[in-house]
């Protein structure tokens, strides 16, 4: 079964909008373990868009359109798939009344032109649309299934996950089961190269590396009749990749570092405490962007300014002038004041050299001292995350942060 992904809007072309749709779907396909092999955008143009999907329909068994359901005189996709499918676009009642109900709720008159998004090709199965005005259309056309959804991307997301989904896993028997398993702080390089062979042998489940956003993610996925016989074939093969990548692992099937230690210190009744200097405050908004992290996170400090080193966290002017902002002794005091401050039962602490200025050659850009330290523990790092390029100022900022969240998750795992 070769699935297509038919992205739909000029503005993809021109670069005004990133195509968020399209790497969406190619995720959930990929968990589906369904083949996909191309990807096509194409501008709103009758004539482009038509020759486009008649090349599609030749080569895909499915073909998943997202776009041109709009309102406007330029969303022609519906119209294009009824002439290649031979049939008249009708009123759809059921899609007009959902639409007339989104606008009353908002207390609008519905535009004429809204009307529009109601014509459905006769026959085709229609999908509702939780979350805007146009309705999605499931169109049977020689043997192939093409479906439309909206462009909007939380609408396509909707309607992908509660009505496309479980349309393409009734397309098979088996069921296809996927875990994740995340890393960091080590290369993508030496990652493949530890488990290379393993990665050849496994078959199902199969073993696939990804790198995003400066973490790493190894996916098991398997195949079986049942969901539980799949993942029964795919817990062993995380355990024994566990153990092999022990000192990287921070997640099971959990992306967001910093959704990972707010659970954990949930769970264990810890909180949190943070003194930032070159991170600007990116570790609080990290922690902050989780629901519920107020029941984890007490203090955050920036401490950009020597003067609020001294002044917010008692950070000695002697040790200042020793030893520099940047440096074991500083971040330790940091730690320990906003500690203190807070009464918080850990404590992280950064100062470092982001650049792209400030740097000398005993303390280049990139340089970075990171403390964390609880009630019996302190912990220091020096870090270096330059790599002498231009504008690395965030990717320092960045892996910093990210540095510092995995510090304190592999700490209060061993506490």
């Amino acid at each position: 079964m070769n699935v297509e992904i038919f992205s739909i809007g000029t503005e993809l072309l021109l670069g005004d909008i990133v195509n968020t749709n399209a790497q969406f779907i190619a995720l959930k396909l990929a968990e589906l373990g369904l083949s996909s092999y191309h990807q096509t955008t194409v501008g709103d143009n009758p004539e482009r868009l038509e020759q486009a999907l008649r090349t599609s329909l030749k080569r895909s068994d499915i073909i998943l359109c997202t776009g041109g359901l709009g309102p406007t005189s330029d969303d022609l996709t519906k119209e294009i798939v009824a002439k290649l499918a031979g049939l008249d676009l009708v009123l759809d009642q059921e899609s007009l009344n959902r639409i007339e109900s989104y606008f009353s709720f908002k207390q609008q008159a519905m535009p004429y032109n809204n009307q529009k998004q109601a014509m459905i090709p006769k026959g085709a199965t229609v999908l509702e649309n939780q979350r805007g005005t146009a309705p999605g259309i499931m169109v049977e056309l020689e043997g192939k299934t093409i479906i439309l959804m909206p462009g909007v991307p939380h609408e396509m997301k909707a309607m992908f996950v509660d009505q496309v989904i479980p349309y393409l896993e009734n397309l098979s028997e088996d069921k296809i089961v996927s875990s994740h398993l995340y890393l960091y702080g080590i290369g993508e390089s030496d990652m493949e190269m530890q488990i290379k062979d393993l990665m050849k042998a496994s078959i199902n489940p199969s073993i696939a590396p990804y790198a995003s956003g400066g973490t790493l993610m190894l996916r098991v996925t398997a195949k079986a009749k049942t969901q539980d016989e799949a993942q029964a074939l795919i817990d062993p093969v995380i355990e024994n990749l566990s153990q092999i990548f022990k000192d990287y692992v921070y997640s099971i099937d959990q992306e967001n570092m910093a959704h990972v230690l707010v659970n954990l210190l949930k769970q264990m009744k810890l909180t949190l405490a943070l003194a930032e200097s070159c991170t600007g405050g990116m570790i609080a908004e990290m922690i902050t962007s989780i629901p519920g992290s107020s029941q984890i996170f007490s203090y955050g400090v920036t401490s950009y300014s020597n003067e609020a080193k001294q002044k917010l966290l008692n950070v000695k002017e002697e040790t200042l002038k020793q030893y520099g902002a940047v440096s074991t002794q500083v971040v330790k005091e940091m730690a320990s004041g906003v500690r203190t401050l807070s009464d918080a039962d850990i404590a992280i602490s950064v100062s470092g050299i982001a650049g792209p200025g400030g740097g000398t050659s005993d303390k280049p850009v990139g340089l970075v001292y990171l403390c964390v330290t609880t009630h019996d523990k302190t912990l220091t790092k020096k870090l270096l995350l330059g790599r002498g390029r231009p504008n690395e100022r965030d990717s320092i900022r960045h892996q910093t942060s990210l540095i510092a969240l995995k510090t304190v998750i592999d700490l209060v795992k061993d506490l």
